[in-house]
């Protein structure tokens, strides 16, 4: 996915999905007591449950940002005070104390996951403490600490997970990437390099996509060139969810985000993380796919109607999504487009009353329902066909130009016989 590298207000990006997990992940927990270890396994597990995410979404969403979970802990020896020091002594430099492929030399704990959370912080009170350590049991569990963090100005929410990518694949690449607007308001994304080649995000947004509380989620991602990838995440209130704004900033300036997501002690962690052979032996994605969204996302234009204009578009790494936004002059209209092979084994959830089944086999649904992430007014017209051996192509479309924002129109600028023809032609098996 091309990504700019720098967005501030009122720009767009050109990266939809993928984040990328914090948007899907956040409106699925309820409070910051929901248990952000499970959360980060599954955002950095992406690319190897791809196929569970193709068969349990029909369309609607978008990815977040990578931005729930991802812990981290020390494997140097835990003395210190935990009382804090000032972010910025915390030291970049990675202190390594094992080969990723050699057992820990003592167990990281929970205990030790939140002491050295609590050590890298500013002086301030810690309340609330959770925490998970590396269980080699479990190595696609990732360890992470939790707290509320109180420097005098207000209570407020932080977390730090860590977890290992394969250098160079999908989902290393995705975590330090800024998100698409068109499906993750934010306020600001900056991404930066460090000395050691590490990249780093720092990406200052909401917890609520559509804004109906005012809840600032802050967050910083990086990922060093062996694989370490660790996430920052910070509120302005004391839990993510439900609980009272109790200050106007979260408590770290993006600075020390990155400063914290870049201490050393998170390193070792994730060297004492156990090696999923799955994971070293699923190859990087590669320019295949970034070829093949730019594919689909080549065919959708050529298959929109005339009168039409395209105003922005994008697509994401897998090579089956693409999205334009067009505008026939009465207002922006967002249109996506799923397009999957070998999707035999969920039709039946996919299709059922309602749908039909043309002659040569096709099974095709439409739907007209509001839309998904809380625009006011929005919603969302979708085909959605299967062709006998699996292959599904779905297509949405909306009334808005993104679905956080208020409708712009009082349908989308695609009737549900334009979506069916698109959906339908031949164009696709190509």
């Amino acid at each position: 996915m091309p990504v700019e590298q720098q967005h501030s207000d009122g720009n767009s990006s050109s990266d939809p999905f993928e984040l990328r997990l914090s948007a899907a992940l956040h409106d699925a927990g309820d409070t910051f007591d929901t248990d952000r270890g499970a959360l980060a396994a599954a955002g950095t597990v992406r690319g190897r449950r791809l196929r569970l995410r193709r068969r349990t979404t029909v369309l609607g969403g978008a990815a977040g940002v990578a931005l729930a979970g991802v812990g981290g802990a020390l494997l140097a020896p835990w003395g210190g005070s935990s009382s804090g020091r000032p972010l910025a002594a915390v030291s970049t430099t990675p202190r390594v104390t094992q080969s990723p492929t050699a057992p820990a030399t003592r167990p990281v704990t929970s205990d030790d996951m939140i002491r050295t959370l609590e050590k890298l912080l500013p002086k301030g009170d810690f309340s609330k403490a959770q925490g998970r350590g590396v269980d080699k049991n479990a190595p696609l569990v990732a360890p992470y600490a939790q707290l509320v963090y109180d420097d005098g100005r207000g209570a407020a929410a932080i977390s730090v997970s860590v977890n290992r990518v394969l250098p160079g694949g999908s989902d290393a690449r995705q975590a330090v990437q800024c998100p698409d607007k068109v499906y993750i308001p934010y306020d600001s994304c900056v991404t930066s390099h460090l000395p050691d080649a590490s990249v780093v995000t720092v990406m200052k947004g909401y917890e609520y996509p559509d804004r109906r509380v005012d809840t600032k989620l802050w967050t910083a991602n990086l990922v060093t060139p062996d694989g370490h990838h660790v996430t920052v995440s910070e509120w302005n209130a004391a839990a993510e969810k439900d609980a009272p704004i109790s200050r106007d900033q979260p408590p770290l300036s993006a600075a020390q985000l990155k400063t914290l997501a870049a201490a050393g002690d998170w390193r070792g962690v994730v060297d004492a993380i156990p090696e999923d052979p799955r994971q070293t032996q699923e190859p990087p994605t590669g320019q295949d796919d970034g070829d093949g969204g730019k594919a689909i996302r080549g065919t959708l234009t050529s298959l929109i109607p005339k009168g039409l204009k395209v105003v922005a578009h994008a697509q994401d790494d897998d090579g089956q999504f693409t999205y334009l936004v067009v505008d026939d002059g009465k207002g922006r209209s967002l249109v996506q487009i799923n397009v999957q092979p070998d999707m035999s084994d969920v039709a039946g959830d996919l299709f059922g009353a309602g749908s039909e089944t043309l002659p040569d086999g096709t099974q095709v649904a439409e739907r007209k329902a509001p839309g998904e992430k809380g625009g006011d007014g929005v919603v969302m017209w979708t085909v959605d066909t299967m062709r006998t051996d699996g292959f599904r192509v779905v297509i949405s479309a909306f009334n808005s130009g993104s679905q956080q924002t208020a409708a712009t129109r009082s349908a989308p600028a695609l009737t549900m016989k334009q979506l069916r023809a698109i959906a339908l032609s031949p164009k696709w098996r190509s």
